[in-house]
């Protein structure tokens, strides 16, 4: 068990990384400026050489993969409820990697989803 713990751990710290270069490269790419094939298209292409944005994905996918792993080798009633800790791992990392702001009450509410 203390096996499947650790993959869940480097899993987790997978997926709040992930989360955080999702965010930085969509930031990168900027706002769509009209819903429209080309301008679709253009977004799709800055999205798909954006490194930050393929980072952030690679790590998600990683996630997923080892998410699998452990659902197959254990129960979801134990492997899900331990997924709650990524929101902790996700928050700090946007606090030290993106630098941002994370009040109190943000936190209220993380140690909320955790309890």
């Amino acid at each position: 068990m203390a096996r499947l713990v650790a993959i869940l751990l480097v899993g987790l710290l997978m997926e709040a990384a992930g989360v955080v270069f999702l965010s930085k490269g969509l930031k990168q790419i900027g706002d769509l400026p009209e819903v429209s094939v080309t301008a679709v298209w253009g977004m799709f292409k800055k999205g798909a050489t954006n490194p930050a944005l393929l980072l952030g994905v690679g790590l998600e996918a990683f996630f997923f993969g080892t998410l699998l792993y452990l659902m197959s080798k254990s129960d979801v009633s134990f492997i899900w409820p331990l997924t709650a800790l990524g929101f902790v791992l996700t928050t700090l990392a946007a606090k030290i990697i993106l630098k941002e702001e994370v009040s109190l009450l943000r936190w209220a509410g993380v140690f909320l989803i955790v309890c």
